[in-house]
């Protein structure tokens, strides 16, 4: 398989579970400015969308969109247990938060990175967004990931829409359970590596 990314972007949601599965992968950058692949290819061939994540799967079908790509890989590795089995209450469980994920918090907070927005409109996206946050942090003041002692898919996509935050001046600190969260998945080897290989973070290493 092969995920086509841009760093930081809501492909590292798909890029960190790959990483967590152990499944062979390549990985490809995308210049947005150039819509081009760093090894030239046009990406518009690739995803007619326009945005990532895609992914190529090995019998040379792509697939897009993040929710759907983290569930598929999931079900390549069940038991790595990223994601519960498909037909299960709890699996439908996992899509609710996936699904929350994606239209309440990564849609609801996608305006605040365009500089023009008009301050009332910004006011109340943060005011809506902070509701929607407030209901993850409430969920994980109960438990140390979404659905319940183990990572999962959904915990992959909420600490990457959680890490635009600072970039969108968004407040989290009412929400320091966040913070934990943030800390805990950040210390995963697989998402830990990830962030380095997207250069997101400085190897302690290097440091």
């Amino acid at each position: 398989m092969k995920l086509y990314y841009s760093p930081g972007a809501c492909s590292l949601s798909p890029h960190i579970v790959l990483a967590e599965s152990g499944l062979p992968f390549d990985v490809e950058k995308v210049d947005f400015s150039a819509m081009k692949t760093e090894r030239g290819a046009d990406f518009a061939m690739i995803n007619p969308k326009g945005y990532v994540p895609v992914i190529a799967l090995d019998n040379g079908q792509m697939l897009t969109e993040g929710s759907a790509i983290v569930q598929y890989i999931a079900d390549q590795v069940p038991q790595k247990k990223l994601a519960p089995p498909a037909g299960t209450l709890e699996r439908y469980r996992l899509m609710e938060w996936v699904n929350f994920i994606a239209t309440e918090l990564h849609k609801g907070l996608s305006p605040l990175f365009n500089p023009a927005l008009p301050d009332d409109l910004r006011a109340k996206t943060m005011e809506r967004l902070s509701k929607r946050i407030g209901i993850a942090a409430a969920q994980l003041s109960k438990t140390r990931f979404l659905m319940g002692d183990t990572f999962t898919v959904a915990d992959a996509y909420l600490f990457t829409i959680l890490r635009w935050a600072p970039r969108v001046k968004l407040d989290l600190s009412q929400w320091p359970i966040l913070k934990t969260y943030q800390d805990r998945i950040e210390t995963r080897p697989a998402v830990y590596d990830t962030l380095i290989g997207e250069g997101l973070v400085e190897s302690k290493m290097a440091a």
